[in-house]
């Protein structure tokens, strides 16, 4: 930004041109010709048409391959008012292109650095967006919910390392439509994410984006209209679910199979979120959902108990401890021949119960 640029204000109403700036203050001249002090973050610097500047895509001095209005950072759009700016459509805007992005505030600290989630809104339309997360007892708490412009990228929320496990589950539900034109209605989308908080301490996991400046931890919510990781509950699935339950030893478990052939001396890592285990927890009690858990816990050990020096990691998330010290009552019982200490921090954070067979 600079003296003279033509600006909108990112949480009110108006804009205007800016006259002078001091430090990460701008001075804005609007229309009634007085000067209004804004932070300079909150504001984003438009064309004379209203149409949001273009981005260059990150590390090039070539504009990214979408053209105007591009992505940019901003915080939750304001409610709609007669004075807001047009917006200015583009050619691949009326399909809709949503992502959910974590970045890392200090890529190079990455075991203390804070994060940043981000929506990424690639259409014509605007959203009413909600986002969300689930607690292990199954209810929903909301992060952010609001209306989100077009062609717009917006922050929802920063977090700590720990916050991250609160993010096992995520959702985002949203509504498009556009204001003031006629438009093609969209379906309403709900999908449902796991978010590996370990991978938050593994560099390897942030990737390059092309709507993002810096690597990425990056979901698909929407590619092309088609939702990604619809939120699905019906009767066949329940069904099919309660009888993982009562039957742990016949389920697929894609992740347990292919670990009990794992090489001579490489640690077996099992994944013992609900959500990893089954599609659907609809109608199962905690219990019920502990006791799934379990059956998987129970399940790699016996196919590893002769195994001598072999090591394997349960992932259970942090939460409320019931599950690690179920895991706990369990070796001390059955598995007299086991040994149990907390998983690597650096590799899993808090969320994680090494066992080791003797």
């Amino acid at each position: 930004m600079k003296v003279g640029d033509t600006v909108r204000f990112l949480n009110a109403v108006g804009g205007g041109t800016v006259r002078k700036i001091e430090g990460n203050i701008a001075y804005v001249e609007e229309s009634d010709g007085f000067e209004t002090p804004v932070l300079v973050r909150e504001c984003v610097v438009v064309d004379p048409d209203g149409g949001i500047v273009p981005k260059k895509k990150y590390g090039s001095n070539e504009p990214s391959k979408y053209e105007a209005p591009a992505v940019v950072k901003a915080a939750p759009a304001p409610t709609h008012s007669e004075n807001d700016v047009e917006i200015v459509e583009t050619a691949e805007g009326n399909t809709l292109n949503i992502v959910l992005g974590y970045e890392a505030d200090d890529i190079k600290h990455i075991n203390t650095t804070g994060f940043t989630a981000y929506l990424v809104n690639d259409s014509n339309y605007f959203l009413y967006v909600v986002y969300a997360s689930r607690s292990e007892d199954g209810r929903w708490h909301c992060r952010y919910e609001g209306i989100v412009e077009p062609n717009i990228q917006v922050l929802l929320e920063e977090l700590t390392h720990e916050d991250l496990p609160q993010l096992e589950r995520v959702s985002v539900q949203l509504v498009a439509f556009k204001r003031g034109a006629d438009y093609r209605p969209k379906n309403p989308v709900a999908v449902e994410y796991r978010v590996d908080a370990t991978k938050f301490y593994k560099l390897h996991c942030f990737h390059d984006h092309e709507y993002f400046e810096n690597p990425v931890i990056a979901y698909d919510i929407v590619k092309n209209d088609v939702p990604q990781r619809q939120m699905v509950v019906d009767s066949s699935m329940l069904e099919q679910a309660m009888r993982e339950k009562r039957q742990a030893d016949k389920p697929e478990r894609r992740r347990v199979e292919k670990h009990q052939h794992a090489k001579k001396g490489a640690i077996i890592e099992v994944d013992l979120h609900i959500g990893a285990l089954l599609d659907t927890t609809a109608g199962l009690s905690n219990g019920d959902m502990l006791e799934v858990q379990l059956g998987e816990f129970r399940k790699t050990l016996d196919a590893n108990i002769r195994n001598k020096g072999q090591k394997i990691v349960f992932i259970h998330g942090k939460g409320e401890g019931v599950l690690r010290k179920a895991i706990l009552d369990e070796l001390k019982r059955k598995y007299k021949n086991c040994e149990a200490q907390d998983a690597s921090f650096r590799e899993y954070g808090f969320g994680a119960t090494l066992v080791t067979v003797h």
